[in-house]
């Protein structure tokens, strides 16, 4: 895969990642990984009030899943639970001016790990109110 085949954003996602990293105290992690190909994604968020306050990523996979899960961050910070579930594969891909069809699995990566962040918050919601009563 030459670089020639993505777009200016993807290379800029790639070559300058927004919000890699772990993340201490997250409020929900959340993983994806696709065996087929050997990407694997982790994001963590902090959620107050119900709006992703902060979201960060680690990842291990090409340039084209580097770029997919940096938009996702990009795409889901400062939005409620509520619109970052909405967020689709297909959304990132347009974010990052597409995908060659081959690399579209990799935002499939994003979009699944932030649902599961987002189950894993929503998870210790439910546990801190049952056992915080």
């Amino acid at each position: 895969m030459y670089c020639a085949s993505f777009t200016e954003t993807v290379i800029d996602h790639f070559n300058s990642p927004r919000n890699c990293g772990s993340m201490e105290n997250a409020d929900g992690i959340g993983s994806y990984g696709d065996a087929d190909c050997g990407d694997h994604l982790k994001i963590y968020i902090k959620v107050r009030n119900e709006v992703i306050e902060d979201i960060s990523f680690l990842v291990v996979g090409c340039v084209a899943a580097v770029a997919s899960s940096s938009m996702t961050t990009e795409l889901a910070k400062g939005k409620t639970i509520e619109e970052a579930l909405k967020i689709t594969d297909e959304d990132i891909a347009a974010a990052l001016g597409g995908l060659p069809e081959n690399k579209m699995h990799c935002s499939v990566l994003g979009a699944k790990a932030l649902r599961n962040a987002i189950k894993d918050y929503q998870y210790q919601v439910v546990i801190r109110e049952k056992f915080m009563k």
